[in-house]
């Protein structure tokens, strides 16, 4: 009895330490005050100064086209690539493959950034693309760290998949094309979902990097609220990260919602390939 009681505090305490802080932020985005730290009333006109805040409002679009880009990429890269390291069995630079997409997991921020910076600034000098740092350098550098995330979310769940589901599909006559798409793809849908959701969170929260490679006219939300901070927090900052918040939020329960609702359906046919078998 008294290990369940302190399995339940410690989860009590666990969820308190980590959205705590966040319910907080939301509850002080309908401050009357000016002063983040000052209580003074229900309100909702800093969402209203927020609409008016062209620097914020940019910079927070900016960074929804970079995140929503860089996620789209990062499945398809971090796709083949997990595919590779989980199917392909061991081949010639095998080892090598792995290091490299691996390496973004654990290479510090600050020394990613300065050596996409020296090789955009080198490419510009050579062949004179990309034209100076902007959004394009952004998505290419929130790509190179985020599709690792994605590969070792999709060979996770690859390396658990029941090959002989896709061997029965070959054995029937279907191409490797259309047993990728028809059996394999909707199997690892909510990995690749989960992949996507990632990459475009680390994409969103990106400061380090955004930094190095960014230019004039291309400045993130993190870049911008990391310098509104340094000269003070702004309500109308609490007000975007409650909307940001809500749209995250709305997203992992679709998410979530579908992929249950996946997980019933592959159940249901598991049970009705079982009531038709011999």
């Amino acid at each position: 009895m008294g290990k369940s009681k302190f399995l339940f505090a410690s989860l009590i305490f666990g969820y308190a330490f980590l959205y705590l802080p966040i319910i907080l932020l939301v509850i002080f985005s309908f401050n009357e005050s000016s002063m983040v730290t000052v209580w003074a009333g229900w309100s909702v006109k800093w969402y209203g100064e927020l609409l008016h805040n062209e620097q914020m409002l940019s910079a927070a679009w900016l960074s929804l086209r970079v995140g929503a880009l860089t996620a789209t990429i990062a499945i398809v890269l971090g796709t083949l690539a997990g595919m590779i390291m989980a199917r392909f069995g061991r081949f010639r630079g095998r080892t090598l493959f792995g290091g490299m997409i691996t390496a973004p997991l654990v290479m510090p921020e600050v020394i990613t950034g300065l050596s996409l910076l020296l090789l955009f600034v080198s490419l510009e000098e050579l062949i004179g693309w990309p034209p100076g740092r902007g959004f394009i350098t952004i998505v290419i550098a929130h790509v190179t760290f985020a599709m690792a995330y994605v590969a070792v979310v999709v060979q996770s769940r690859l390396v658990t998949l029941d090959e002989s589901l896709e061997e029965a599909a070959q054995d029937l006559g279907a191409r490797p094309v259309k047993v990728f798409f028809v059996i394999t793809l909707p199997i690892i849908a909510p990995a690749i979902v989960a992949g996507w959701l990632l990459a475009f969170t680390l994409s969103l929260d990106d400061l380090v990097i955004a930094s190095f490679v960014s230019g004039p006219g291309s400045t993130t939300l993190p870049m911008v609220i990391f310098s509104s901070v340094r000269l003070g927090v702004s309500p109308e900052v609490n007000a975007l990260a409650t909307i940001i918040i809500t749209i995250v939020s709305a997203g992992i329960i679709v998410a979530g919602w579908l992929a249950g609702r996946q997980e019933r359906t592959r159940q249901r046919d598991e049970r009705l390939a079982a009531a038709a078998g011999p």
